[in-house]
């Protein structure tokens, strides 16, 4: 059985990726969590990482790291990673790239806190950009793929990898105009249900990471557990 390494729950976006997408499909793993301990936890997680960073899968001897990595490794041994229909597959290929290597100041200005709203702070003109690119990628996936998920009718890695932004749409109250159907609809799936459920039940904080959270606005609801 693979084993997949991630972090916490409330605040690791690259470690929902691979979990969520191998939870929807079904694909068994032992679930290892390896929390942010502190703000740079890089020699800790050198220790099965050779990057430092989450997630990582481990299939026996071997070590996969990276949410890009291990959804190609994924999809070269089990269906349904990517979508079937030609055109469909091409677009996710794009959106999936676009994702893993832009976006940044959507990651920096709206830093992934599941249990938390927030009323944000003006957007900067960066952060207008990536959010009205975020609404164009799930406008058109849904239009032109027919739902309810950004690549048609089945869950695929486009979710998976636009499921991080869909609990920041939601913590920081995003207009993605049509997109908020597939918001939505994912936010509703089970992988997702649980994933949410285990970050609120976390009592633990990380200071850099509520830092950068302090930084995004005020928070007007916390639903996370009190801290130990």
């Amino acid at each position: 059985m693979y084993t997949l390494i991630t972090a916490n729950r409330n605040y690791s976006s690259w470690s929902l990726r691979p979990w969520v997408l191998m939870k929807a499909l079904g694909i068994p793993f032992a679930d290892r969590l390896e929390p942010f301990a502190k703000p740079v936890n890089y020699d800790e997680f050198r220790a099965f990482s050779p990057t430092g960073q989450v997630p990582v899968l481990i299939d026996g001897e071997r070590t996969v790291w990276d949410s890009l990595g291990i959804a190609l490794y994924l999809a070269d041994r089990h269906g349904g990673v990517w979508p079937d229909d030609a055109a469909a597959k091409a677009w996710a290929a794009c959106v999936v790239a676009e994702m893993h290597g832009g976006f940044s100041a959507l990651r920096n200005d709206c830093t992934m806190n599941v249990g938390v709203r927030v009323s944000p702070k003006p957007m900067r003109p960066p952060l207008v950009k990536d959010v009205g690119r975020i609404r164009e990628i799930f406008e058109e996936g849904l239009d032109r793929f027919g739902g309810p998920w950004l690549a048609g009718e089945r869950f695929s890695v486009v979710d998976a990898f636009y499921a991080p932004v869909a609990f920041r749409i939601r913590t920081y109250g995003l207009d993605v105009g049509r997109g908020q159907a597939w918001v939505d609809h994912i936010l509703a799936c089970e992988p997702m249900r649980q994933w949410e459920a285990e970050a609120l039940i976390e009592s633990w904080r990380e200071e850099s990471h509520e830092a950068e959270l302090a930084e995004t606005g005020a928070i007007i609801e916390d639903y996370r557990k009190a801290p130990s």
